[in-house]
């Protein structure tokens, strides 16, 4: 998906009908970090917290989103680097807590990993549905679309990891789960962080050019 957003006109937000989807996936992921990190305390799963912490992280950044819609070109772009700092802090502390876990090795539930993984994955997809007409558009709006998408894509992993874990009767598969979504938690961070920087900078040329 990176490189599809080089159109001359990007959308950026300023729309009725975007901010009132926008509430509406905000409202989705608050209430599933509450749920998912209450089931992942329950269940043991370190794959359940990842996807919580990363319900959390999108309700406060699309919160952020929400707030610099029709502000200039530079404020969107910083507000973007702050939300690929976040994402990468986020990868960080998944890379790191797991690397944990593996020596504290427990067998999570894998029937509430289901279970939650599923409600997880309907919520997702909802707010997929929702914000899939606007995913070509500045970066701030990008990332919005980006966090949406990793979400469903993680949702799936740990459905599929809880297989892996009531198959082998070993926490491994949840372990290895978490792994990848800090790695897809980075590379989103990472797509984020290129676009704000060049929104950045073609601003600052604008800028310069108005100048002269």
């Amino acid at each position: 998906m990176a490189g599809c957003c080089n159109h001359e006109a990007r959308f950026d937000g300023v729309s009725a009908d975007y901010k009132r989807r926008l509430w509406l996936v905000i409202a989705i992921n608050a209430g599933m970090f509450a749920v998912e990190m209450g089931a992942g305390q329950l269940s043991g799963s370190q794959a359940l917290k990842a996807d919580a912490l990363d319900f959390l992280g999108d309700a406060l950044t699309y919160g952020i989103s929400l707030a610099v819609i029709g502000a200039t070109l530079r404020t969107r772009a910083l507000a973007a680097l702050g939300k690929g700092i976040s994402l990468l802090l986020m990868g960080a502390w998944v890379f790191g807590s797991t690397v944990y876990q593996v020596f504290y090795v427990g067998v999570p539930q894998a029937q509430i990993m289901g279970v939650i993984g599923f409600m997880a994955l309907a919520a997702n997809l909802i707010s997929v549905m929702l914000l899939a007409r606007y995913k070509d558009g500045d970066a701030n709006v990008r990332s919005v679309w980006l966090c949406s998408r990793n979400d469903a894509i993680g949702n799936v992993a740990v459905m599929i990891a809880a297989l892996g874990v009531w198959g082998t009767a070993t926490g491994w598969p949840d372990l290895i789960v978490a792994g990848i979504m800090g790695g897809l938690f980075l590379n989103s961070a990472f797509q984020i962080l290129v676009q704000a920087v060049r929104e950045w900078r073609e601003e600052e040329a604008h800028a310069e050019a108005h100048q002269h």
